[in-house]
């Protein structure tokens, strides 16, 4: 009242809304959500009443038909209970009457009965016993048909076949007809054959109950029915097997294929057996197990592609060998009961593991290219830690380089399984081939690459690693020799000969073996192709070298043949005591240097570094002999020749093949190719018009080949001692070693211990130590005073002193 009171003393205006008509206007949304919650829950509760209202109604209907099953049980035994009692008296009334007509016959005679009999005949008033069995068999058959007794109907009509025939010839009655008996006996067949079809297809249906179902069917005369119910139930089987295992798959990618393997080949073993168990050994049945085996095979290996890793990991890989490795154990033991698969296997996996072997060696040449110059440390076996650990000394990095590569291939060699490694190793060689193919190029781009001219080195584009002083370099080539040589090679053939050891006669069946995964022809082969792709490296290495020694950095060849064309000329000097020209010169201390670096980077490599210097040699000669623009120099008739250029060529030529077999290195494609340009410089000079001093004069004009020889020995040995040669300081630019690759020095100067012993021992023979032919050296060479072993060039009236190593080398052993 008070409330309302006070709201009178307010006056109302028109633009005031009042509280009342706000709230009538915009009820609450929860209002509005109860009631239309209580209505749903009021439709809700009618909803249940008349659900259970239902259920009562339902559950006295269910009552009511009990109470009439029980009433219709009891009708059905009275009604029995009737019937035997009308038996009874049908029975009382044959033996009545039958007793009746024999008393009737005591009384009337013989004759009169048989007239009697011939006009009123038992059969037309009574069914005879036989026709009332059959009735009662068809009866028994339905009842038993219809309580699902399946055994025992198959045994009534099995009876039933063997006397049915016999006592259907005759009669007249009801089944007169013999084929509509037998026809009753057919639906009878075809109904109880669908009740054993639904046992066999039921689910749940045990080992026991099937093997009954298909005995059934077999005697019914259902034998190929029978076999193909009975594939496809172990068909089922199997399949619900794999689909409740493939979830697994991804957690088990390695090794799902040796899980898949089993429950395919057991349940197909498991088959076998039983099918011989229930079916027998024919043919026919056969035929059908191999053909029903094939298709789950098939479908095995769908299974294995579709849900296997990704076909470039290692993982794919593994997987994929033991998925060899567990079907082909599986086939050798299915082999035992007459079941060949083997072949099929390995035409139905072959595509696939191909294609898994081939990504991941497509990852792993990826991985090869992509190697980079960082110091990034690289987890190897023990076994790979020392082989690099000379080059390591040099260049750590090109270390980790090999490590890498060595690292890249054994993880490929670690996932092979022995029957994968038997059936694709000669796949395997032909891949690593193109690896190591692939590793050499890439260290082909960190060695200094030639120009298009071939004139100037310049470092190729996209090479991260790269090599520029001697003793890189070589440590470079020692790597790859290491791998190609040793290291590859030993994890190969460890690989292969643990695998063909594992396979001894007897292990496996002759199909399931197969070919033999590599023979030692072909590993030899193999090896050999490895040799070529490091032959390349090493031309590549040669080819290089050897034009930063003939071109300059401007691009003008040292080599020219215009030194040969007059008598007198800076890089030419004959005298009583000639020598070689400046380049040729300049060439015997670059491979001297060159052989005093190898001593220390390729330590323990005697055979690497042999080849290298008899390839560098023989690539000089071959330039010199391929060279059109030094030959069209002689060809020139513009220019004069005179015979002192001819006799220069031939000792530098003599000079060279003398540089390789005093440095142990002599080499016949070297001989071989500087008798090929001194042949061709001299009918060069006898078309210019030299062929008299060539002919005639040869002994005046061109001395005896002896000569050379014994001019070019003591050309080296005077250059092994440092001796004066006199000529132009010109001579100091021949010798200035990669002056056109880096300005960085090399770890090795000229006259090392290394190269002394390199050059100096060839005449004492290989079979001395190093230090004993450093030793003779020193003696014969330079007068046995170790106080006076420095070594000296005169270059125009200069003295360049050397490292004095020599005195300190004898002294330490001697020591």
């Amino acid at each position: 009242m008070e409330s309302s009171e006070e709201d009178d003393d307010f006056t109302t205006h028109e633009w005031i809304t009042p509280q009342s008509h706000i709230n009538s206007l915009y009820q609450s949304h929860t209002e509005k959500g109860i009631r239309k919650l209580c209505s749903e829950l009021l439709d809700l509760k009618d909803a249940v009443e008349s659900l259970c209202g239902n259920m009562h109604m339902k559950y006295l209907s269910f009552l009511r038909i009990s109470e009439e099953v029980i009433e219709m049980e009891q009708e059905l035994i009275e009604l029995q209970k009737h019937v035997s009692a009308q038996g009874i008296i049908v029975q009382d009334l044959i033996n009545g009457v039958c007793h009746e007509i024999e008393e009737w016959n005591k009384g009337t005679g013989e004759s009169a009965v048989e007239e009697v009999l011939q006009v009123c005949d038992l059969g037309d008033l009574f069914l005879s016993e036989k026709e009332d069995a059959k009735v009662a068999f068809l009866e028994n058959i339905d009842v038993l048909l219809a309580e699902h007794k399946i055994e025992e109907a198959l045994q009534a009509l099995d009876e039933e076949e063997k006397t049915s025939v016999p006592a259907t010839e005759t009669g007249d009655s009801k089944f007169t007809d013999v084929s509509s008996y037998k026809e009753a006996l057919l639906k009878r067949k075809v109904m109880l054959v669908d009740q054993l079809v639904v046992i066999i297809e039921q689910p749940t249906v045990s080992n026991v109950e099937l093997k009954k179902a298909l005995s059934g069917l077999l005697k019914l005369g259902k034998g190929p029915l029978a076999h193909k119910l009975f594939l496809k139930k172990y068909g089922s089987r199997l399949q619900k097997s794999i689909e409740a295992f493939l979830p697994s798959c991804s957690v088990y990618s390695e090794t799902y294929t040796a899980t898949l393997s089993q429950l395919v080949f057991s349940t197909i073993s498991l088959a076998a057996k039983e099918s011989c168990t229930i079916f027998g050994d024919l043919p026919n049945y056969t035929n059908k197990i191999v053909q029903w085996a094939e298709y789950q095979i098939e479908s095995f290996v769908r299974i294995v592609k579709e849900n296997g890793p990704l076909s470039d990991s290692t993982s794919a890989l593994r997987s994929a060998s033991i998925c060899v490795e567990a079907t082909l154990s599986h086939c050798s033991l299915l082999e035992s009961q007459g079941l060949k698969f083997s072949k099929l296997v390995m035409v139905l996996l072959r595509p696939y593991v191909e294609e898994v072997l081939d990504m991941n060696f497509r990852r792993a040449r990826r991985r090869i290219l992509d190697f980079s110059g960082s110091e990034e440390t690289v987890l190897v076996s023990p076994p790979l830690e020392s082989p690099f650990s000379a080059a390591a000394t040099t260049n750590i990095l090109l270390a980790n380089n090999g490590k890498k590569f060595m690292s890249i291939v054994i993880d490929i060699l670690e996932q092979l399984t022995p029957l994968a490694i038997l059936h694709f190793g000669a796949n395997i060689l032909n891949r690593l081939l193109v690896l190591f193919d692939k590793y050499v190029e890439s260290l082909t781009k960190a060695l200094p690459g030639l120009s298009e001219d071939d004139c100037t080195i310049e470092q190729k584009e996209g090479a991260d690693l790269r090599v520029e002083t001697d003793a890189q370099q070589l440590a470079l080539l020692g790597t790859a020799f290491m791998v190609a040589d040793e290291m590859l090679p030993a994890s190969v053939s460890r690989v292969f000969t643990l695998e063909s050891k594992r396979m001894e006669p007897g292990n496996l069946s002759s199909e399931s073996v197969g070919p033999v995964a590599i023979s030692p022809v072909e590993f030899k082969d193999w090896r050999r192709h490895l040799q070529h792709s490091l032959d390349k490296l090493r031309d590549h290495f040669c080819r290089q070298y050897v034009l930063t020694f003939i071109y300059s950095r401007e691009g003008k060849a040292r080599l020219d043949a215009r030194m040969y064309l007059t008598e007198k000329t800076e890089d030419l000097y004959w005298d009583t005591d000639p020598l070689p020209s400046l380049p040729f010169q300049a060439l015997f201390a670059r491979l001297q240097q060159l052989a005093s670096v190898a001593r220390d980077v390729l330590h323990g490599k005697e055979k690497l570094q042999k080849i290298l210097l008899a390839r560098l040699t023989e690539t000089v000669v071959m330039w010199l002999s391929d060279e059109q623009e030094f030959w069209d120099v002689f060809d020139d008739d513009s220019v004069q020749l005179q015979p002192f250029g001819l006799q220069q060529l031939v000792l530098d030529m003599r000079f060279i093949v003398e540089i390789a077999a005093s440095g142990g290195y002599p080499s016949r494609n070297v001989h071989q190719t500087a008798i090929a340009v001194i042949t061709r410089a001299m009918e060069t000079f006898s078309k210019r018009g030299f062929a008299d001093m060539i002919s005639d004069v040869a002994h005046s004009a061109l001395p005896e080949d002896d000569w050379f020889q014994d001019m070019s020995k003591a050309a080296i040995r005077k250059l092994l001692q440092g001796e004066p040669t006199c000529g132009s300081s010109e001579f100091d630019e021949h010798i200035v070693l990669h002056d056109s690759i880096s300005d960085s020095e090399t770890p090795s100067s000229l006259s090392t211990v290394a190269s002394v012993e390199s050059f100096a021992s060839a005449t004492m023979g290989e079979a001395e130590s190093p230090l004993s032919s450093l030793r003779r050296t020193g003696d014969d060479y330079l007068g046995g005073g170790k106080e006076h072993m420095t070594l000296i060039f005169r270059c125009g009236g200069r003295l360049s002193p050397l490292v004095d190593v020599i005195a300190s080398a004898i002294s330490n052993d001697e020591d």
